[in-house]
């Protein structure tokens, strides 16, 4: 381990730290939202809450967002803004031997970026083609057939499908670009301009939604309570799961743009403007999707239930059949694909920004030069995964294991070492609270360490029993071995090997790096026995020296307020 005497910053960096920063509140923000905001949003959010109680489903979904998603947003910005790091250098900075944690965040994020990559590319694809209704009269053979040539019989597959090679490498190009510019001036400026024409785009999709026939009918279908599932308690691990998945929280996305902030940053009031946010666009999202599919229900003269789906279905499938049966619908189908595109893309640099962000601090590189080589590495493996025959099924496998099981699984492991094992919630409530609006508290900690533990406890206890016993969407035990269980097996060796490998450079690896705003690391709350009331002075023993911070020499308080 090394560390050395801060040297002077450079244009754009922290004093004392080698590390880039967003220019601006805004830029930061927009860029949470952007990676928060993302397919799940559009399509997993609206089927979620129709087969989980309709409007019912609203009440628990608030109360995950207020109990844990928001709460674990706070424990992530305040990891990256204090420790100042990548992932594995936020949790070495912590506790040496808690770097592989950072790692397997680094590992789950590295391999959702490979397959959504590939998601982006058929959205992007779909919305040029959706100005000639390449998919015909029947979506659903065109999608698995033409388009994407899927062979479900095959584990792996060399045979290409050229127009998906092509559209994944414009998105890799697009991805390595945007990276190698810049933390600000990359990722900042792309989610600047972006964002701003995602709410219009999706704001138009959702307005022409609505006013199509029929659009009522599904309306009602996804907002008409059923009281009675608010008793079942699959509902309410489906309203935690939902956002744990879409405020990208628990592995290394909002740790790692944290760090990126300036050191005085109101942390929880930006956190609450991001979770917020990416609640309502879910909720638009569900308005303008079951509008759409109350209209194919009345044109099919069925009932809303017989077409309601989610995921990949609903996207490429379900809304390409109710695109054939608008009036404008090369319009509207060009406007929704644009959506998803957008919306993917602002995610991909998100978790690209993970990968790259932790190899640039382990081995001390230019950004540029990772950015290349990394992502040249994840787009060939992409390419070679995602493009072929095979794709599909490789695509499905993987989204399952690493979100179903890779994050909830870290997610919980981050919790417990952090406040089970380490006893550190109450350093990073504190350093919320120095400079922050809006402060925590009691009720902070124990939504974090309870009702999370509690949570993802039970949600991953739940997904491993039904993988071992069930397997996983009809595949081969073959197929879902090597996508599945050797992915997650693959994920916990490299983080392993690579916190073995020393660092490089000059990185202070113990301790904050910078000004602790008076937060001593090892803050705990202490309990005392109440002294009784004496008019005879303390003169029994000698008072106590005043505790300072090993950093900023600051004495302080047992709630952090400097003295």
């Amino acid at each position: 381990m090394s560390s050395t005497t801060p040297q002077p910053a450079a244009a754009g960096q922290v004093q004392g730290e080698r590390r880039e920063i967003f220019s601006s509140r805004w830029a930061f923000l927009l860029a949470a939202i952007g990676s928060a905001v993302g397919l799940g949003n559009i399509w997993r959010f609206p089927y979620v809450a129709y087969d989980n109680g309709g409007g019912a489903f609203l009440i628990p979904y608030l109360i995950a967002l207020l109990t844990a998603g928001i709460p674990l947003l706070f424990l992530d910005y305040a990891l990256g803004h204090r420790y100042r790091g990548s992932a594995p250098l936020v949790f070495r900075r912590v506790k040496s031997w808690a770097e592989p944690v950072g790692w397997i965040q680094v590992g789950v994020a590295f391999f959702i970026t490979i397959y959504y990559a590939a998601i982006i590319g058929w959205a992007g694809l779909y919305a040029v083609k959706s100005f000639t209704k390449a998919w015909g009269s029947d979506p659903d053979s065109y999608f698995f057939g033409e388009f994407l040539q899927f062979d479900e019989t095959a584990t792996f597959s060399t045979d290409f499908v050229p127009q998906i090679a092509l559209a994944l490498a414009i998105v890799w190009i697009a991805a390595i670009v945007v990276l190698a510019i810049g933390v600000d001036k990359g990722i900042g400026k792309v989610a600047t301009f972006f964002i701003p024409i995602l709410v219009v785009l999706f704001l138009i999709v959702v307005v022409q939604a609505v006013l199509l026939p029929g659009a009522a009918t599904g309306l009602d279908a996804l907002f008409t309570p059923d009281w009675g599932a608010l008793t079942n308690p699959t509902v309410w691990v489906a309203a935690y799961g939902q956002i744990f998945f879409s405020l990208s929280v628990g592995f290394g996305i909002m740790l790692t743009y944290s760090s990126y902030l300036r050191p005085r940053s109101n942390l929880t009031g930006t956190g609450l403007t991001t979770a917020f946010a990416n609640s309502s666009f879910e909720v638009l999202a569900g308005i303008g999707v079951f509008a759409a599919l109350g209209f194919m229900a009345v044109q099919q003269s069925v009932a809303v239930d017989e077409v309601a789906t989610s995921g990949i279905g609903l996207a490429f499938v379900a809304f390409p059949a109710i695109i054939n049966e608008m009036a404008f619908g090369p319009a509207f189908g060009f406007l929704f694909f644009a959506s998803l595109t957008i919306a993917g893309f602002t995610s991909l640099f998100s978790l690209m920004e993970v990968v790259v962000s932790a190899i640039k601090d382990k081995f001390n590189l230019p950004r540029k030069s990772v950015a290349i080589g990394i992502g040249t590495l994840m787009a060939l493996l992409s390419l070679g995964l995602f493009s072929t025959t095979s794709g599909l099924m490789a695509l499905d496998v993987m989204d399952k294991f690493t979100n179903n099981v890779g994050i909830v699984a870290i997610a919980l492991i981050s919790v417990i070492i952090l406040d089970w094992i380490l006893r550190r919630i109450d350093e990073f409530g504190t350093h919320l609270n120095a400079v922050s609006s809006f402060r925590v508290g009691t009720v902070w900690r124990i939504c974090v360490v309870n009702v999370t533990t509690l949570v993802l406890g039970f949600t991953l206890i739940q997904e491993l029993i039904t993988l071992v016993r069930e397997g996983y969407g009809g595949y081969t035990a073959g197929q879902v071995a090597l996508y599945g269980w050797a992915v997650i097996a693959l994920i916990v060796l490299l983080a392993m090997a690579l916190s073995i490998i020393p660092w490089r450079g000059d990185t202070p690896l113990n301790g904050p790096p910078g000004s602790d705003f008076g937060v001593d690391p090892d803050i705990r709350r202490t309990v005392r026995e109440p002294r009784r009331y004496s008019e005879q002075p303390l003169v029994d023993a000698p008072p106590a020296a005043p505790r300072t911070s090993p950093t900023a020499r600051t004495t302080h308080t047992e709630n952090g307020e400097t003295a």
